[in-house]
């Protein structure tokens, strides 16, 4: 099966790992890449052999079947619509959209073209996340009935080199690290059904700590403690706590998933490996699982290369813009709740991705 040729929409931090993983899976090449700063993009084509090219080149390219899109979020509605209108299909990193109409018209765009769309998280699709689904699945913690997700730190301005964006709307810690948890919940326990919440900006004014706009002021334009309250379809009650006003440091955990019969520790959403952990009914300590699945190091980019997979062969893709969009809702569900003092309905829903099988070779996806 011939591989898909993708090109990349955004250089910038994240690039790099896609750039490397890029030739790793059967079913995804990246050939080209662009940005809105055309020497950027040639210096990262240069860098990693590849063309660099401005975003009107890369769009117009017929060769090209697949845009990656790793802009800043305020951007990643618009540069979705313009690769479906030019008939790609769109791989875009976490969140789909910043606000719930733009993601939408992205969903509604495609299928309209009959378009593949994809979304990061990719990190359920690691050897650890993997390994909880199937312990789940196979019924070592009995039946679930509620869950915990904790994400709590002091803020990127001291390590990131443009900030900025993390603190504006479509920013915030739900919505730069909450898409990892909810999209690991919702492989391990399926859709929500409603949610609630609690929201605070603690720091009016952040000051940038990185170089090299180091000692700059930022205003905080969105909520940066979020705690929330989820119902799941299925019928678990669980809990989340996001926070960039940590700054002392946190030993919760990141998450746990309690069930009629025992307890599951769910490794970092942000990595693709474990530990997992797991103590049944009974028993006084807790047992470290072997992992069942293989991608357990840094596979990011593999979520693009099962959507490719997927388009060849017709299959629904895992990493795909229904849940991606069910996330998005999600996060604005907690803030929505917090406004207006109420549980917030959803009016979203999407499938448990399919879980990935047990012995599939590094490269491989079915």
């Amino acid at each position: 099966m011939a591989k898909i040729k993708a090109g990349m929409i955004g250089t910038g931090n994240i690039s790099g790992i896609y750039f490397q993983n890029g030739k790793r899976f059967e079913s995804m090449d990246i050939v080209a890449c662009a940005d809105i700063d055309v020497e950027r993009a040639k210096a990262k084509g240069e860098e990693y052999g590849i063309r660099g090219c401005s975003v009107e080149e890369i769009l117009g390219d017929p060769e090209i079947e697949l845009i990656i899109n790793l802009t800043i979020p305020q951007a990643h509605a618009n540069v979705c619509l313009q690769a479906l209108e030019a008939g790609k299909h769109v791989y875009v990193e976490k969140p789909l959209a910043v606000t719930r109409e733009d993601g939408i018209k992205v969903l509604e765009l495609a299928r309209k073209k009959g378009l593949y769309v994809g979304c990061a998280p990719d990190t359920f699709l690691g050897g650890g996340i993997q390994t909880c689904v199937k312990l789940i699945e196979d019924g070592w913690i009995g039946t679930p009935i509620g869950a915990t997700a904790f994400m709590l730190g002091g803020g990127p301005e001291d390590w990131h080199p443009a900030p900025e964006f993390f603190y504006q709307v479509g920013g915030g810690p739900m919505f730069d690290m909450g898409p990892y948890y909810l999209t690991a919940l919702i492989a391990l326990l399926g859709p929500i059904k409603q949610v609630t919440g609690m929201t605070r900006i603690s720091f009016p004014e952040r000051t940038i700590g990185s170089q090299p706009k180091f000692g700059q002021v930022m205003k905080v334009e969105t909520p940066t403690h979020i705690a929330g309250v989820m119902e799941f379809v299925s019928g678990p009650i669980g809990t989340i706590l996001t926070s960039f006003d940590v700054k002392g440091g946190s030993q919760l955990p990141r998450i746990e998933v309690y069930g009629s019969q025992g307890t599951l520790i769910v490794p970092d959403p942000n990595t693709f490996g474990g530990p997992v952990y797991i103590q049944r009914a009974g028993a006084r300590e807790w047992s470290e699982i072997p992992l069942s699945h293989g991608k357990s190091e840094n596979a990011r980019g593999v979520g693009a290369a099962d959507m490719a997979k997927a388009i060849k062969s017709g299959r629904k893709h895992r990493a795909n813009g229904e849940m991606a969009f069910h996330v998005l809702e999600a996060m604005h569900g907690f803030h929505d709740a917090s406004a207006q003092g109420t549980h917030y309905a959803m009016t979203s829903t999407c499938e448990k991705p399919a879980p990935l099988p047990i012995g599939l070779a590094d490269h491989a996806l079915d």
